[in-house]
């Protein structure tokens, strides 16, 4: 039996901005940020993206953050006619789907994402917890690349090992895929190390980003020593062709 189509969504805000990690960093992009998380990293700069809201912020003019509030559920021509707003020009490079967990509203994206294709012509960046992918394969084909951040327990408390590498088998090697590792001074290398193997057994040309973990307000977060950086970076690069060390560039220079 076929689903019903799922013409609604929770939004936390839409705005432009500069990417700030990952293989993206420093393109333009559209941010589509959803409502809602199932999962609770300790050091999440986005907590407040945890739960569904019942209002959304909506940028007005590209860049210029003069938001404006409005309420959920939000319907898909008004998210449209939001993005066409934003989409001005020859001004972005892509659009992100980020959150919260965006594939939380994988049944309303696969009908959205064709129609905001057809009508952005841009590539969909996907950003993501890499941990649901029987979601992922719902809209997979309507997606370019995927920012894949797997949780390492040392880290995040979470384990989902096994998820993340389903989640990788089915980005690779048909789609643009990114692993990124966020790390502080209390990680594991034994962590790492297993995710390393994962990655490799799907392929070892899969790029990987070690993210040093930004400090949040309220929450005991240190950042790994660069001595702990350069051997967790050595010791990757004996198994994964590309693994680069980006932080969190957008918090440098007061972007969202």
């Amino acid at each position: 039996m076929t689903q019903p189509a799922t013409t609604t969504t929770n939004l936390v805000e839409i705005f432009s901005a500069i990417q700030g990690e990952g293989l993206n960093v420093g393109t333009r992009q559209i941010f589509i940020r959803f409502g809602g998380c199932d999962l609770r990293c300790y050091f999440c700069d986005s907590a407040h993206t945890w739960e569904t809201n019942s209002r959304c912020r909506i940028e007005q003019t590209p860049g210029k953050r003069d938001f404006v509030e409005y309420e959920n559920p939000v319907a898909e021509e008004q998210l449209l006619s939001w993005i066409r707003q934003q989409h001005q020009g020859h001004l972005h490079d892509s659009i992100s789907l980020t959150g919260g967990e965006p594939l939380l509203h994988a049944k309303f994206l696969k009908q959205f994402l064709p129609k905001l294709k057809e009508q952005t012509l841009l590539p969909i960046y996907l950003e993501t917890g890499g941990h649901r992918p029987q979601q992922l394969s719902l809209i997979l084909d309507q997606i370019d690349c995927i920012g894949m951040d797997m949780k390492l327990p040392s880290v995040s408390s979470e384990n989902r090992w096994q998820a993340h590498k389903d989640f990788l088998r089915r980005c690779s090697p048909q789609k643009d895929v990114f692993v990124k590792l966020i790390v502080t001074n209390q990680t594991h290398w034994d962590d790492l190390a297993k995710a390393s193997t994962i990655i490799a057994s799907v392929s070892r040309q899969i790029p990987v980003i070690l993210q040093p973990a930004t400090p949040v307000p309220g929450i005991a977060i240190t950042p790994p020593s660069a001595e702990q950086m350069l051997f967790w970076q050595q010791s990757l690069k004996s198994s994964l062709s590309a693994v680069r060390v980006i932080p969190q560039t957008h918090k440098m220079i007061g972007q969202l």
